[in-house]
């Protein structure tokens, strides 16, 4: 029997027990309260709605982070985490109301139909998904399906006058929590983490082997706006990188005793430099490892401080397909330094804005701002450094919040999906020139330049929507930074993720300073 099992079994054997135990047990009241709303409420009521409302009630009142979730919800947070989900294996993108595929699974069920990239998909079994203003949810609901299960798709392909139909056979589709994996520069590798989920470790392994191959010494990890995943992933990336018994993280709470996760000192990557990247988004299991990292001397840590998610929670699953996610536990580093940000015990508001509230007190622009008292102090295992503690991971190099890159009309061209949409007709329209002309992406990289028409295209479908530069000034300080961001979206349509940060990296300036602190 599982251990979430086990734990509900013993969850409601301790409750009976506790109902039966006489008239003032708290268990009899809140039961007495339910049946008797359900049954002498003066309009009918939903008995299961009315459950969820109590539950997700007394878990507010706890952390920020115990919660409860309804059997769509457990599917949907599981998704990116168990590393796949059953379709048709198409990356896409809305265009004028119509789904654009934007690159195939590789050998995914749709690429072996012979779907390609460009292609619009305008009806699913009969049924029009184009040009009917249909939700992107219910879209993917279509799409998506048992494996095994078959799907007839409606395509419209560039250059071909009749509609195409293919049948497809939905299978498991991986969903891939490595983001990017590429030289940065000669000897020094870089892999970007999305989130911990059950196949990170491997992908992570994968990553580290080919950078190898290609020469790697050092590498930058790059954890930004990772908002963690699984502990037991955390983990298993940590132990790739620290020596034979070095701590990882321990856990421990009032009912929980201390549990201690060290390195086996088999890892993949034990010698060589490494810079972690991190900023306010950072949280949970990426904490772990920049806390490993940074505690046990094994590298540096650049960036902004970390978001501050410490608390362990242990799902117990309901018999319909929910569960409650109750938090049992708190993580610390290795020197003791508990990652969990102060909060206050049902002031989930205030917990929310700590980020804006951040940049309000000038902690993301100005180090200046940021005050530790002595008592949050603490010495790296190593080398003595000194290190902070009070919830997240202070890095060791601060990077500022870049507030100039993006300007007001470039925010709004942006949340108006102006520069999203003309960017996939640009695509759209040249695929096939773009691919001829630049055989290999350290080609494009290297002599690809954004065309005058497709920023004059932006502009003038911003006019349309009412998004004009203030002034000329703005407008010149908007053109550098949205000609960057178009060539890594080219890039990233005609290849993939890796070459979209190849080329947005370059100016970034964490990983500016990332590539200073290994120079060193």
């Amino acid at each position: 029997m599982c251990a979430a099992a086990l734990s509900l079994l013993t969850l409601t054997a301790s409750a009976q027990m506790r109902i039966n135990m006489g008239e003032n047990s708290p268990l009899r009241k809140l039961q007495i309260a339910e049946v008797a709303t359900t049954n002498l409420y003066v309009d009918s009521v939903d008995e299961n709605k009315l459950v969820e409302d109590a539950i997700r009630g007394m878990l507010e009142k706890l952390d920020p982070h115990s919660q409860y979730s309804n059997a769509k919800e457990v599917k949907q947070m599981n998704e990116p985490l168990n590393g796949n989900f059953e379709g048709i294996g198409v990356q896409f993108n809305m265009i004028d109301d119509t789904l654009m595929v934007i690159q195939p699974v590789t050998n995914g069920p749709s690429e072996k139909v012979g779907i390609i990239a460009g292609d619009r998909i305008v009806s699913v079994n009969d049924s029009a998904i184009a040009g009917v203003k249909m939700s992107k949810e219910e879209i993917m609901r279509r799409l998506r399906g048992p494996k095994g299960t078959k799907v007839v798709l409606g395509v419209v392909r560039s250059g071909i006058k009749d509609r195409l139909t293919f049948t497809v056979v939905r299978d498991k589709i991986p969903v891939k929590s490595v983001d990017a994996v590429y030289m940065i520069r000669p000897g020094i590798g870089y892999i970007r983490i999305g989130n911990f989920g059950a196949t990170t470790h491997g992908e992570f392994c994968e990553a580290v082997q080919k950078l190898k191959e290609d020469g790697m010494e050092n590498l930058v990890l790059d954890l930004q706006e990772n908002g963690g995943g699984y502990l037991q992933a955390a983990v298993n990336i940590a132990d790739e990188l620290l020596a034979k018994d070095e701590l990882i993280v321990y856990t421990e709470g009032r009912r929980v005793p201390r549990q201690e996760y060290r390195a086996h000192g088999h890892g993949r990557f034990m010698q060589g430099k490494i810079v972690v990247l991190v900023d306010e988004y950072t949280a949970s299991a990426a904490e772990i490892v920049t806390g490993a990292v940074q505690d046990q001397d094994r590298g540096y840590v650049v960036g902004r401080r970390t978001f501050g998610k410490g608390l362990v929670q242990r799902p117990i699953d309901l018999p319909d397909g929910s569960m409650i996610r109750l938090t049992i536990a708190h993580y610390y580093t290795p020197t003791g330094r508990c990652i969990q940000k102060p909060y206050e015990k049902g002031n989930q508001k205030d917990y929310q804005m700590d980020v804006y509230n951040r940049l309000k007190k000038g902690e993301l622009t100005n180090q200046d701002s940021i005050h530790f008292a002595d008592s949050l102090k603490f010495q790296t295992l190593h080398q003595g450094r000194t290190v902070y503690g009070g919830g997240g991971i202070m890095p060791d190099y601060f990077v500022p919040l870049d507030t100039t890159r993006y300007t007001p009309l470039h925010r709004q061209l942006a949340a108006k999906s102006v520069i999203i949409q003309q960017n996939l007709r640009y695509v759209d329209n040249h695929r096939k020139e773009l691919k001829k002309k630049y055989p290999d992406f350290a080609q494009f990289k290297q002599q690809f330049e954004v065309p005058q028409k497709l920023v004059d295209d932006i502009l003038a479908e911003g006019k349309k929507q009412k998004v004009e530069p203030k002034d000329d000034a703005e407008l010149e300080r908007t053109l550098p930074y949205l000609r960057l961001q178009l060539k890594a979206l080219i890039a990233r349509d005609l290849w993939d993720m890796s070459e979209y940060f190849a080329i947005i990296n370059e100016e970034n300036q964490t990983v500016k300073m990332a590539l200073e602190v290994i120079g060193q």
